[in-house]
């Protein structure tokens, strides 16, 4: 597809905005403020930086997983200079409770968890970012169109599992030859030893999830003793064991039908030139949405954008934000 005239191509201004010094400094600022939120199931973590109650509406980000840790957003904390940031853990994840209730793993409970977090800091107004699984949430989030939400960003989505599988099936065939035929292979009935598919694997998340080493600074917080960090457990219950086959309870989600609930005019689309979630599908997902909604490709970065790229994405962040803080008329 061809970019439109509401689509958006990150680079320029953005890509020579100064990196964020405690990205320099190997070490990020500690919280305003932390929590554990009573939400649906148990109690999650929440950390804040910034004045909630400053005159920008904040912006709260949802991590990936399912599983994941709110530590890969932590750059996103540059943004805190001009309204508070929101990261959390959701439920048996990172610093959160670990009820490990399978119950628990439903989409609907995730969206309810965000739901929960907005009333629990009384977040009269706010902007919402979900990464992989976390937009997912965002999606579910903003297709109810809440009077609270200021504008929506989904970064590098799982908008619906068959998309995202095509979209692995499709960058697995690019790979160089070994480690494409590795990957095929471990899909077989007669797999290579694990060793040999963790090290294909991996570089598939070499090519496509994360193309930057992890910096000191996000290093150290993934180490923290207070951080229990990836839950295995539930990414395998409501995805599976591989990026290729989907065998958990996400095998057959299909969000598409709620793009058309979008408010296209405040939906921002969020891929890494190189994301396991291929521009190319992003745009084709934009174009479903009301009046198209807009897509952002950051140049060099993988699915993990705010890792691979964090000056380039906070930019495009932060000029997002600024142009959607006034409520629609």
């Amino acid at each position: 597809m061809r970019l439109t005239r509401r689509a958006l191509l990150a680079g320029g201004a953005a890509a020579l905005a100064p990196l964020p010094a405690f990205a320099r400094d190997a070490a990020y600022p500690p919280p305003d403020r932390e929590a554990m939120l009573a939400v649906p199931g148990g109690r999650v973590y929440v950390r804040v930086n910034g004045d909630l109650n400053g005159p920008r509406a904040p912006l709260v980000l949802i991590h990936g997983g399912p599983g994941g840790t709110h530590t890969g957003m932590l750059d996103a904390l540059a943004l805190a200079d001009e309204r508070a940031v929101i990261l959390y853990d959701q439920l048996d994840s990172g610093r959160s409770d670990w009820p490990q209730d399978p119950a628990n793993w439903r989409v609907a409970r995730f969206v309810d968890e965000l739901a929960a977090i907005r009333r629990g800091l009384a977040v009269g107004r706010w902007h919402v970012c979900g990464i992989s699984w976390g937009g997912t949430i965002a999606l579910e989030y903003a297709a109810h169109r809440p009077a609270e939400l200021a504008s929506t960003v989904l970064g590098g989505p799982l908008i619906a599992t068959r998309a995202w599988l095509a979209d692995a099936d499709a960058l697995r065939a690019a790979l160089p030859r070994a480690a494409r035929d590795t990957l095929l292979a471990c899909e077989g009935i007669s797999p290579p030893a694990p060793a040999a598919c963790d090290a294909a694997t991996e570089v598939f998340y070499r090519h496509y999830n994360r193309r930057e080493d992890a910096s000191p600074a996000l290093r150290a917080e993934a180490r923290a003793p207070v951080n229990r960090g990836f839950d295995q457990r539930l990414y395998e219950t409501m995805w599976g064991k591989s990026e290729f086959v989907a065998t958990g309870t996400l095998r057959d989600y299909d969000g598409t039908p709620l793009l058309a609930t979008l408010d296209g005019a405040r939906t921002l689309f969020m891929v890494g030139q190189y994301d396991e979630a291929r521009p190319v599908t992003a745009l084709r997902f934009a174009a479903q949405v009301p009046g198209g909604a807009e897509v952002a490709v950051i140049p060099g970065a993988a699915h993990g954008t705010l890792s691979d790229r964090p000056a380039e994405t906070v930019g495009i962040l932060r000029a997002w934000l600024a142009r959607h803080d006034t409520p629609a008329l």
